[in-house]
């Protein structure tokens, strides 16, 4: 169960990360594009689960390398965003969220 605190946290470095990946582009991750869907904050407030949706889905893989490869230029960024909102700019954490897929795949089957 998430706090008030991690929630709001949590929503802010979602819009912000979101806009930072929309100013990158596809370019850095090979045409792909990325959409931010769920960012989980730990109670310390020191490390963000982020969550990408990868379209097309197709090597979501390495995608997520990618993404990892310069988390750290993301993070600057997102720093110079937060810094007056937050004392410690969390670290990044990138993972891919399927459940578009599963959800996909459910309704496949449904439909047989």
């Amino acid at each position: 169960m998430d706090s008030t605190r991690q929630q709001k946290v949590a929503r802010l470095v979602q819009k912000e990360l979101s806009e930072i990946i929309q100013r990158l582009g596809p370019t850095p991750f090979n045409g792909k594009m990325l959409t931010v869907t769920t960012v989980r904050i730990s109670p310390d407030l020191s490390v963000a689960r982020v969550y990408l949706s990868v379209f097309p889905s197709a090597d979501a893989q390495d995608t997520l390398k990618l993404a990892q490869n310069i988390a750290r230029e993301i993070r600057f960024e997102l720093g110079k965003r937060v810094r007056h909102q937050l004392r410690i700019v969390p670290e990044l954490a990138f993972f891919i969220d399927d459940n578009l897929d599963y959800l996909e795949n459910i309704q496949r089957l449904l439909n047989k």
